[in-house]
């Protein structure tokens, strides 16, 4: 029987909750799927795990060889007590570190700025130099684990402390592991952690990219982030295209540069966020890899199949999290991992329970640990590739999420570009208006949030909330103050000096931050040294 002939036989029996059903990218849901909704040529599309275009998985064994990196992002206070929350999470079964830098670091100001007051260790580690990230990672073996940095406008500059504080380990460059986010385009659209303007922003952002091809081979040096698009209110269609709008972006630099595309593209990775539509979440990491991989074939001629693989890190999303009723939040992340899992990460960050109402606490971040381990451990779901292939419905929405995902590119495209249509609001106003829809969708409870719009507690009970050391931010400022006093301050003048010169100079200025680092400069001060060329951009989000 036909689809069709079964609506007709059934038309008097099929009511139904809605009036149509629809993803939260507003694509529609059919009542079920047949062979008939999905493209005649899907095994050419999906290929097999592990070959171009990778729609079924980067790896030909994917979980059954190595299981994803379980990495949960943490960091607040000191350097001191940040340290000792990632020995805690190491021994609680932690495969890699993910850092979380306080907004001052984030944005290049040092600790004692009077722009700094009162957002120091706040929402993750304050670090100014060299010597809080010796700290950070005292005791850690920079050779034997992957450290992932959500840092972006001052990631040259936090990475090169990592190369030296690894240095003074024994650790050469090339044999660290891990990423730095470095992704600035989305500052702009989403988060507002910028320091330079869009176009210098994206010069720097491929420094790093270049000089980590020749000389920290293991390291990702910029991770593109749907995520804070995500967070910011986007749909999942509109993370993927606008992600990898901005990855095209920093591509097309890089080739006007004459960089070797093919040795660029095999560090390059993305940063998935993960919702609640379960299937639409699954289905956006097959149709991003597959967009990728034909993208960097057909547009940038990379011929090496390595190079065209979409890697991914993950987290549960954030914005997702409701401070009503904090223990549905293990429900959601957990259901959200699982998405993340199917889909095919190779990274992953699970959200704590309480961190709509503060940082985690120890047993917050053990919870939130625990999930992936039984997810990676009892649910075996570990253990067969790309489970959902062939699913008409799974399949129906990878494409139908391709196609949408490749409006967006053409438009974009046809506007000049993703620095263009960011300093046009092109991008910043589609989100807006994703996220003024979903909005209005919650509160007609067209969709439903659980303890938020409906079903909601008459009591609810606080759970314990992670403080600050209240001496955190006079305790920084003072150990700032004696490091400017015990270091060569003429060496660092000298070092400032010749990073504004490259700059100046458009010289990769890697190099140059690296020598800064070494002699204790700033956070601040490094920045300072880049403004003088750069400025520094007063543009509001």
């Amino acid at each position: 029987m036909k689809k069709i002939d079964w609506e007709s036989k059934h038309k008097e029996k099929l009511k139904e909750r809605r009036s149509e059903f629809q993803t939260t990218s507003n694509i529609k849901i059919e009542r079920f799927y047949t062979s008939q909704d999905i493209s005649k040529n899907i095994d050419e599309k999906n290929s097999l795990p592990g070959e171009f275009p990778f729609t079924r998985g980067v790896q030909p064994t994917m979980y059954r060889g190595k299981l994803w990196t379980m990495r949960q992002y943490a960091g607040f206070g000191s350097a001191k007590e940040t340290n000792e929350r990632f020995k805690y999470l190491l021994d609680k079964g932690q495969t890699g570190l993910s850092v979380a830098f306080d907004l001052p670091t984030q944005m290049g100001y040092d600790s004692d700025a009077p722009v700094s007051k009162g957002e120091v260790g706040k929402v993750g580690v304050a670090i100014d130099s060299l010597k809080d990230i010796e700290i950070l990672f005292d005791g850690i073996p920079l050779d034997k684990v992957s450290t992932s940095m959500t840092i972006n406008a001052t990631a040259s500059m936090l990475l090169a402390m990592y190369i030296v504080a690894a240095e003074k380990q024994g650790v050469s460059a090339d044999k660290i592991m891990g990423t730095t986010q470095n992704d600035l385009l989305k500052e702009f659209i989403a988060r507002g952690t910028y320091a330079f303007p869009p176009n210098p922003s994206v010069q720097i952002s491929v420094d790093l990219m270049e000089y980590c091809k020749d000389y920290v081979p293991k390291w990702n040096p910029i991770s593109v982030s749907g995520y804070h698009i995500r967070e910011a209110g986007s749909t999942a269609v509109q993370e993927v295209a606008f992600m990898l709008a901005d990855a095209i972006e920093y591509l097309e630099i890089a080739k006007n540069r004459k960089l070797d595309i093919d040795g660029i593209c095999k560090r390059v990775s993305f940063f998935f966020a993960v919702h609640g539509n379960f299937f639409e979440e699954i289905s956006k990491y097959r149709a991003a890899r597959r967009i990728w991989a034909n993208i960097l074939r057909k547009d940038f001629g990379v011929m090496d199949d390595n190079a065209c693989k979409f890697r991914t890190h993950s987290q549960t999303g954030g914005v997702t999290l409701t401070a009503q009723q904090p223990l549905n939040n293990i429900v959601r992340t957990a259901m959200q991992a699982m998405a993340a899992v199917l889909g095919g990460t190779q990274s992953l960050h699970t959200n704590s329970f309480d961190e709509a109402l503060g940082l985690p606490t120890e047993e917050s971040a053990t919870i939130a640990l625990r999930t992936q381990q039984i997810i990676a451990h009892e649910c075996e779901v570990a253990n067969t590739i790309d489970p959902f292939a062939g699913s008409y419905f799974i399949e129906n929405l990878t494409d139908q999420i391709e196609e949408k995902v490749y409006e967006y590119l053409n438009i974009i495209k046809d506007k000049g570009g993703m620095v263009k249509c960011i300093e046009d609001n092109y991008i910043q106003s589609e989100i807006e208006n994703a996220a003024y829809d979903f909005q209005i969708e919650l509160e007609k409870k067209d969709r439903v949030i659980v303890g938020v719009n409906d079903f909601k507690a008459d009591e609810e009970e606080v759970p314990p909330i992670q403080g600050i050391d209240k001496n955190l931010e006079k305790n920084q400022n003072e150990s700032l103050k004696v490091l400017r006093n015990q270091r060569d301050n003429e060496k660092v003048k000298n070092c400032l000096n010749l990073l504004t010169k490259a700059a100046e100079n458009s010289e990769n200025i890697m190099p140059y931050i690296l020598d800064a680092v070494r002699e204790y400069c700033t956070i601040g001060e490094m920045t300072h040294a880049l403004e003088q060329v750069h400025g520094r951009y007063k543009g509001s989000i």
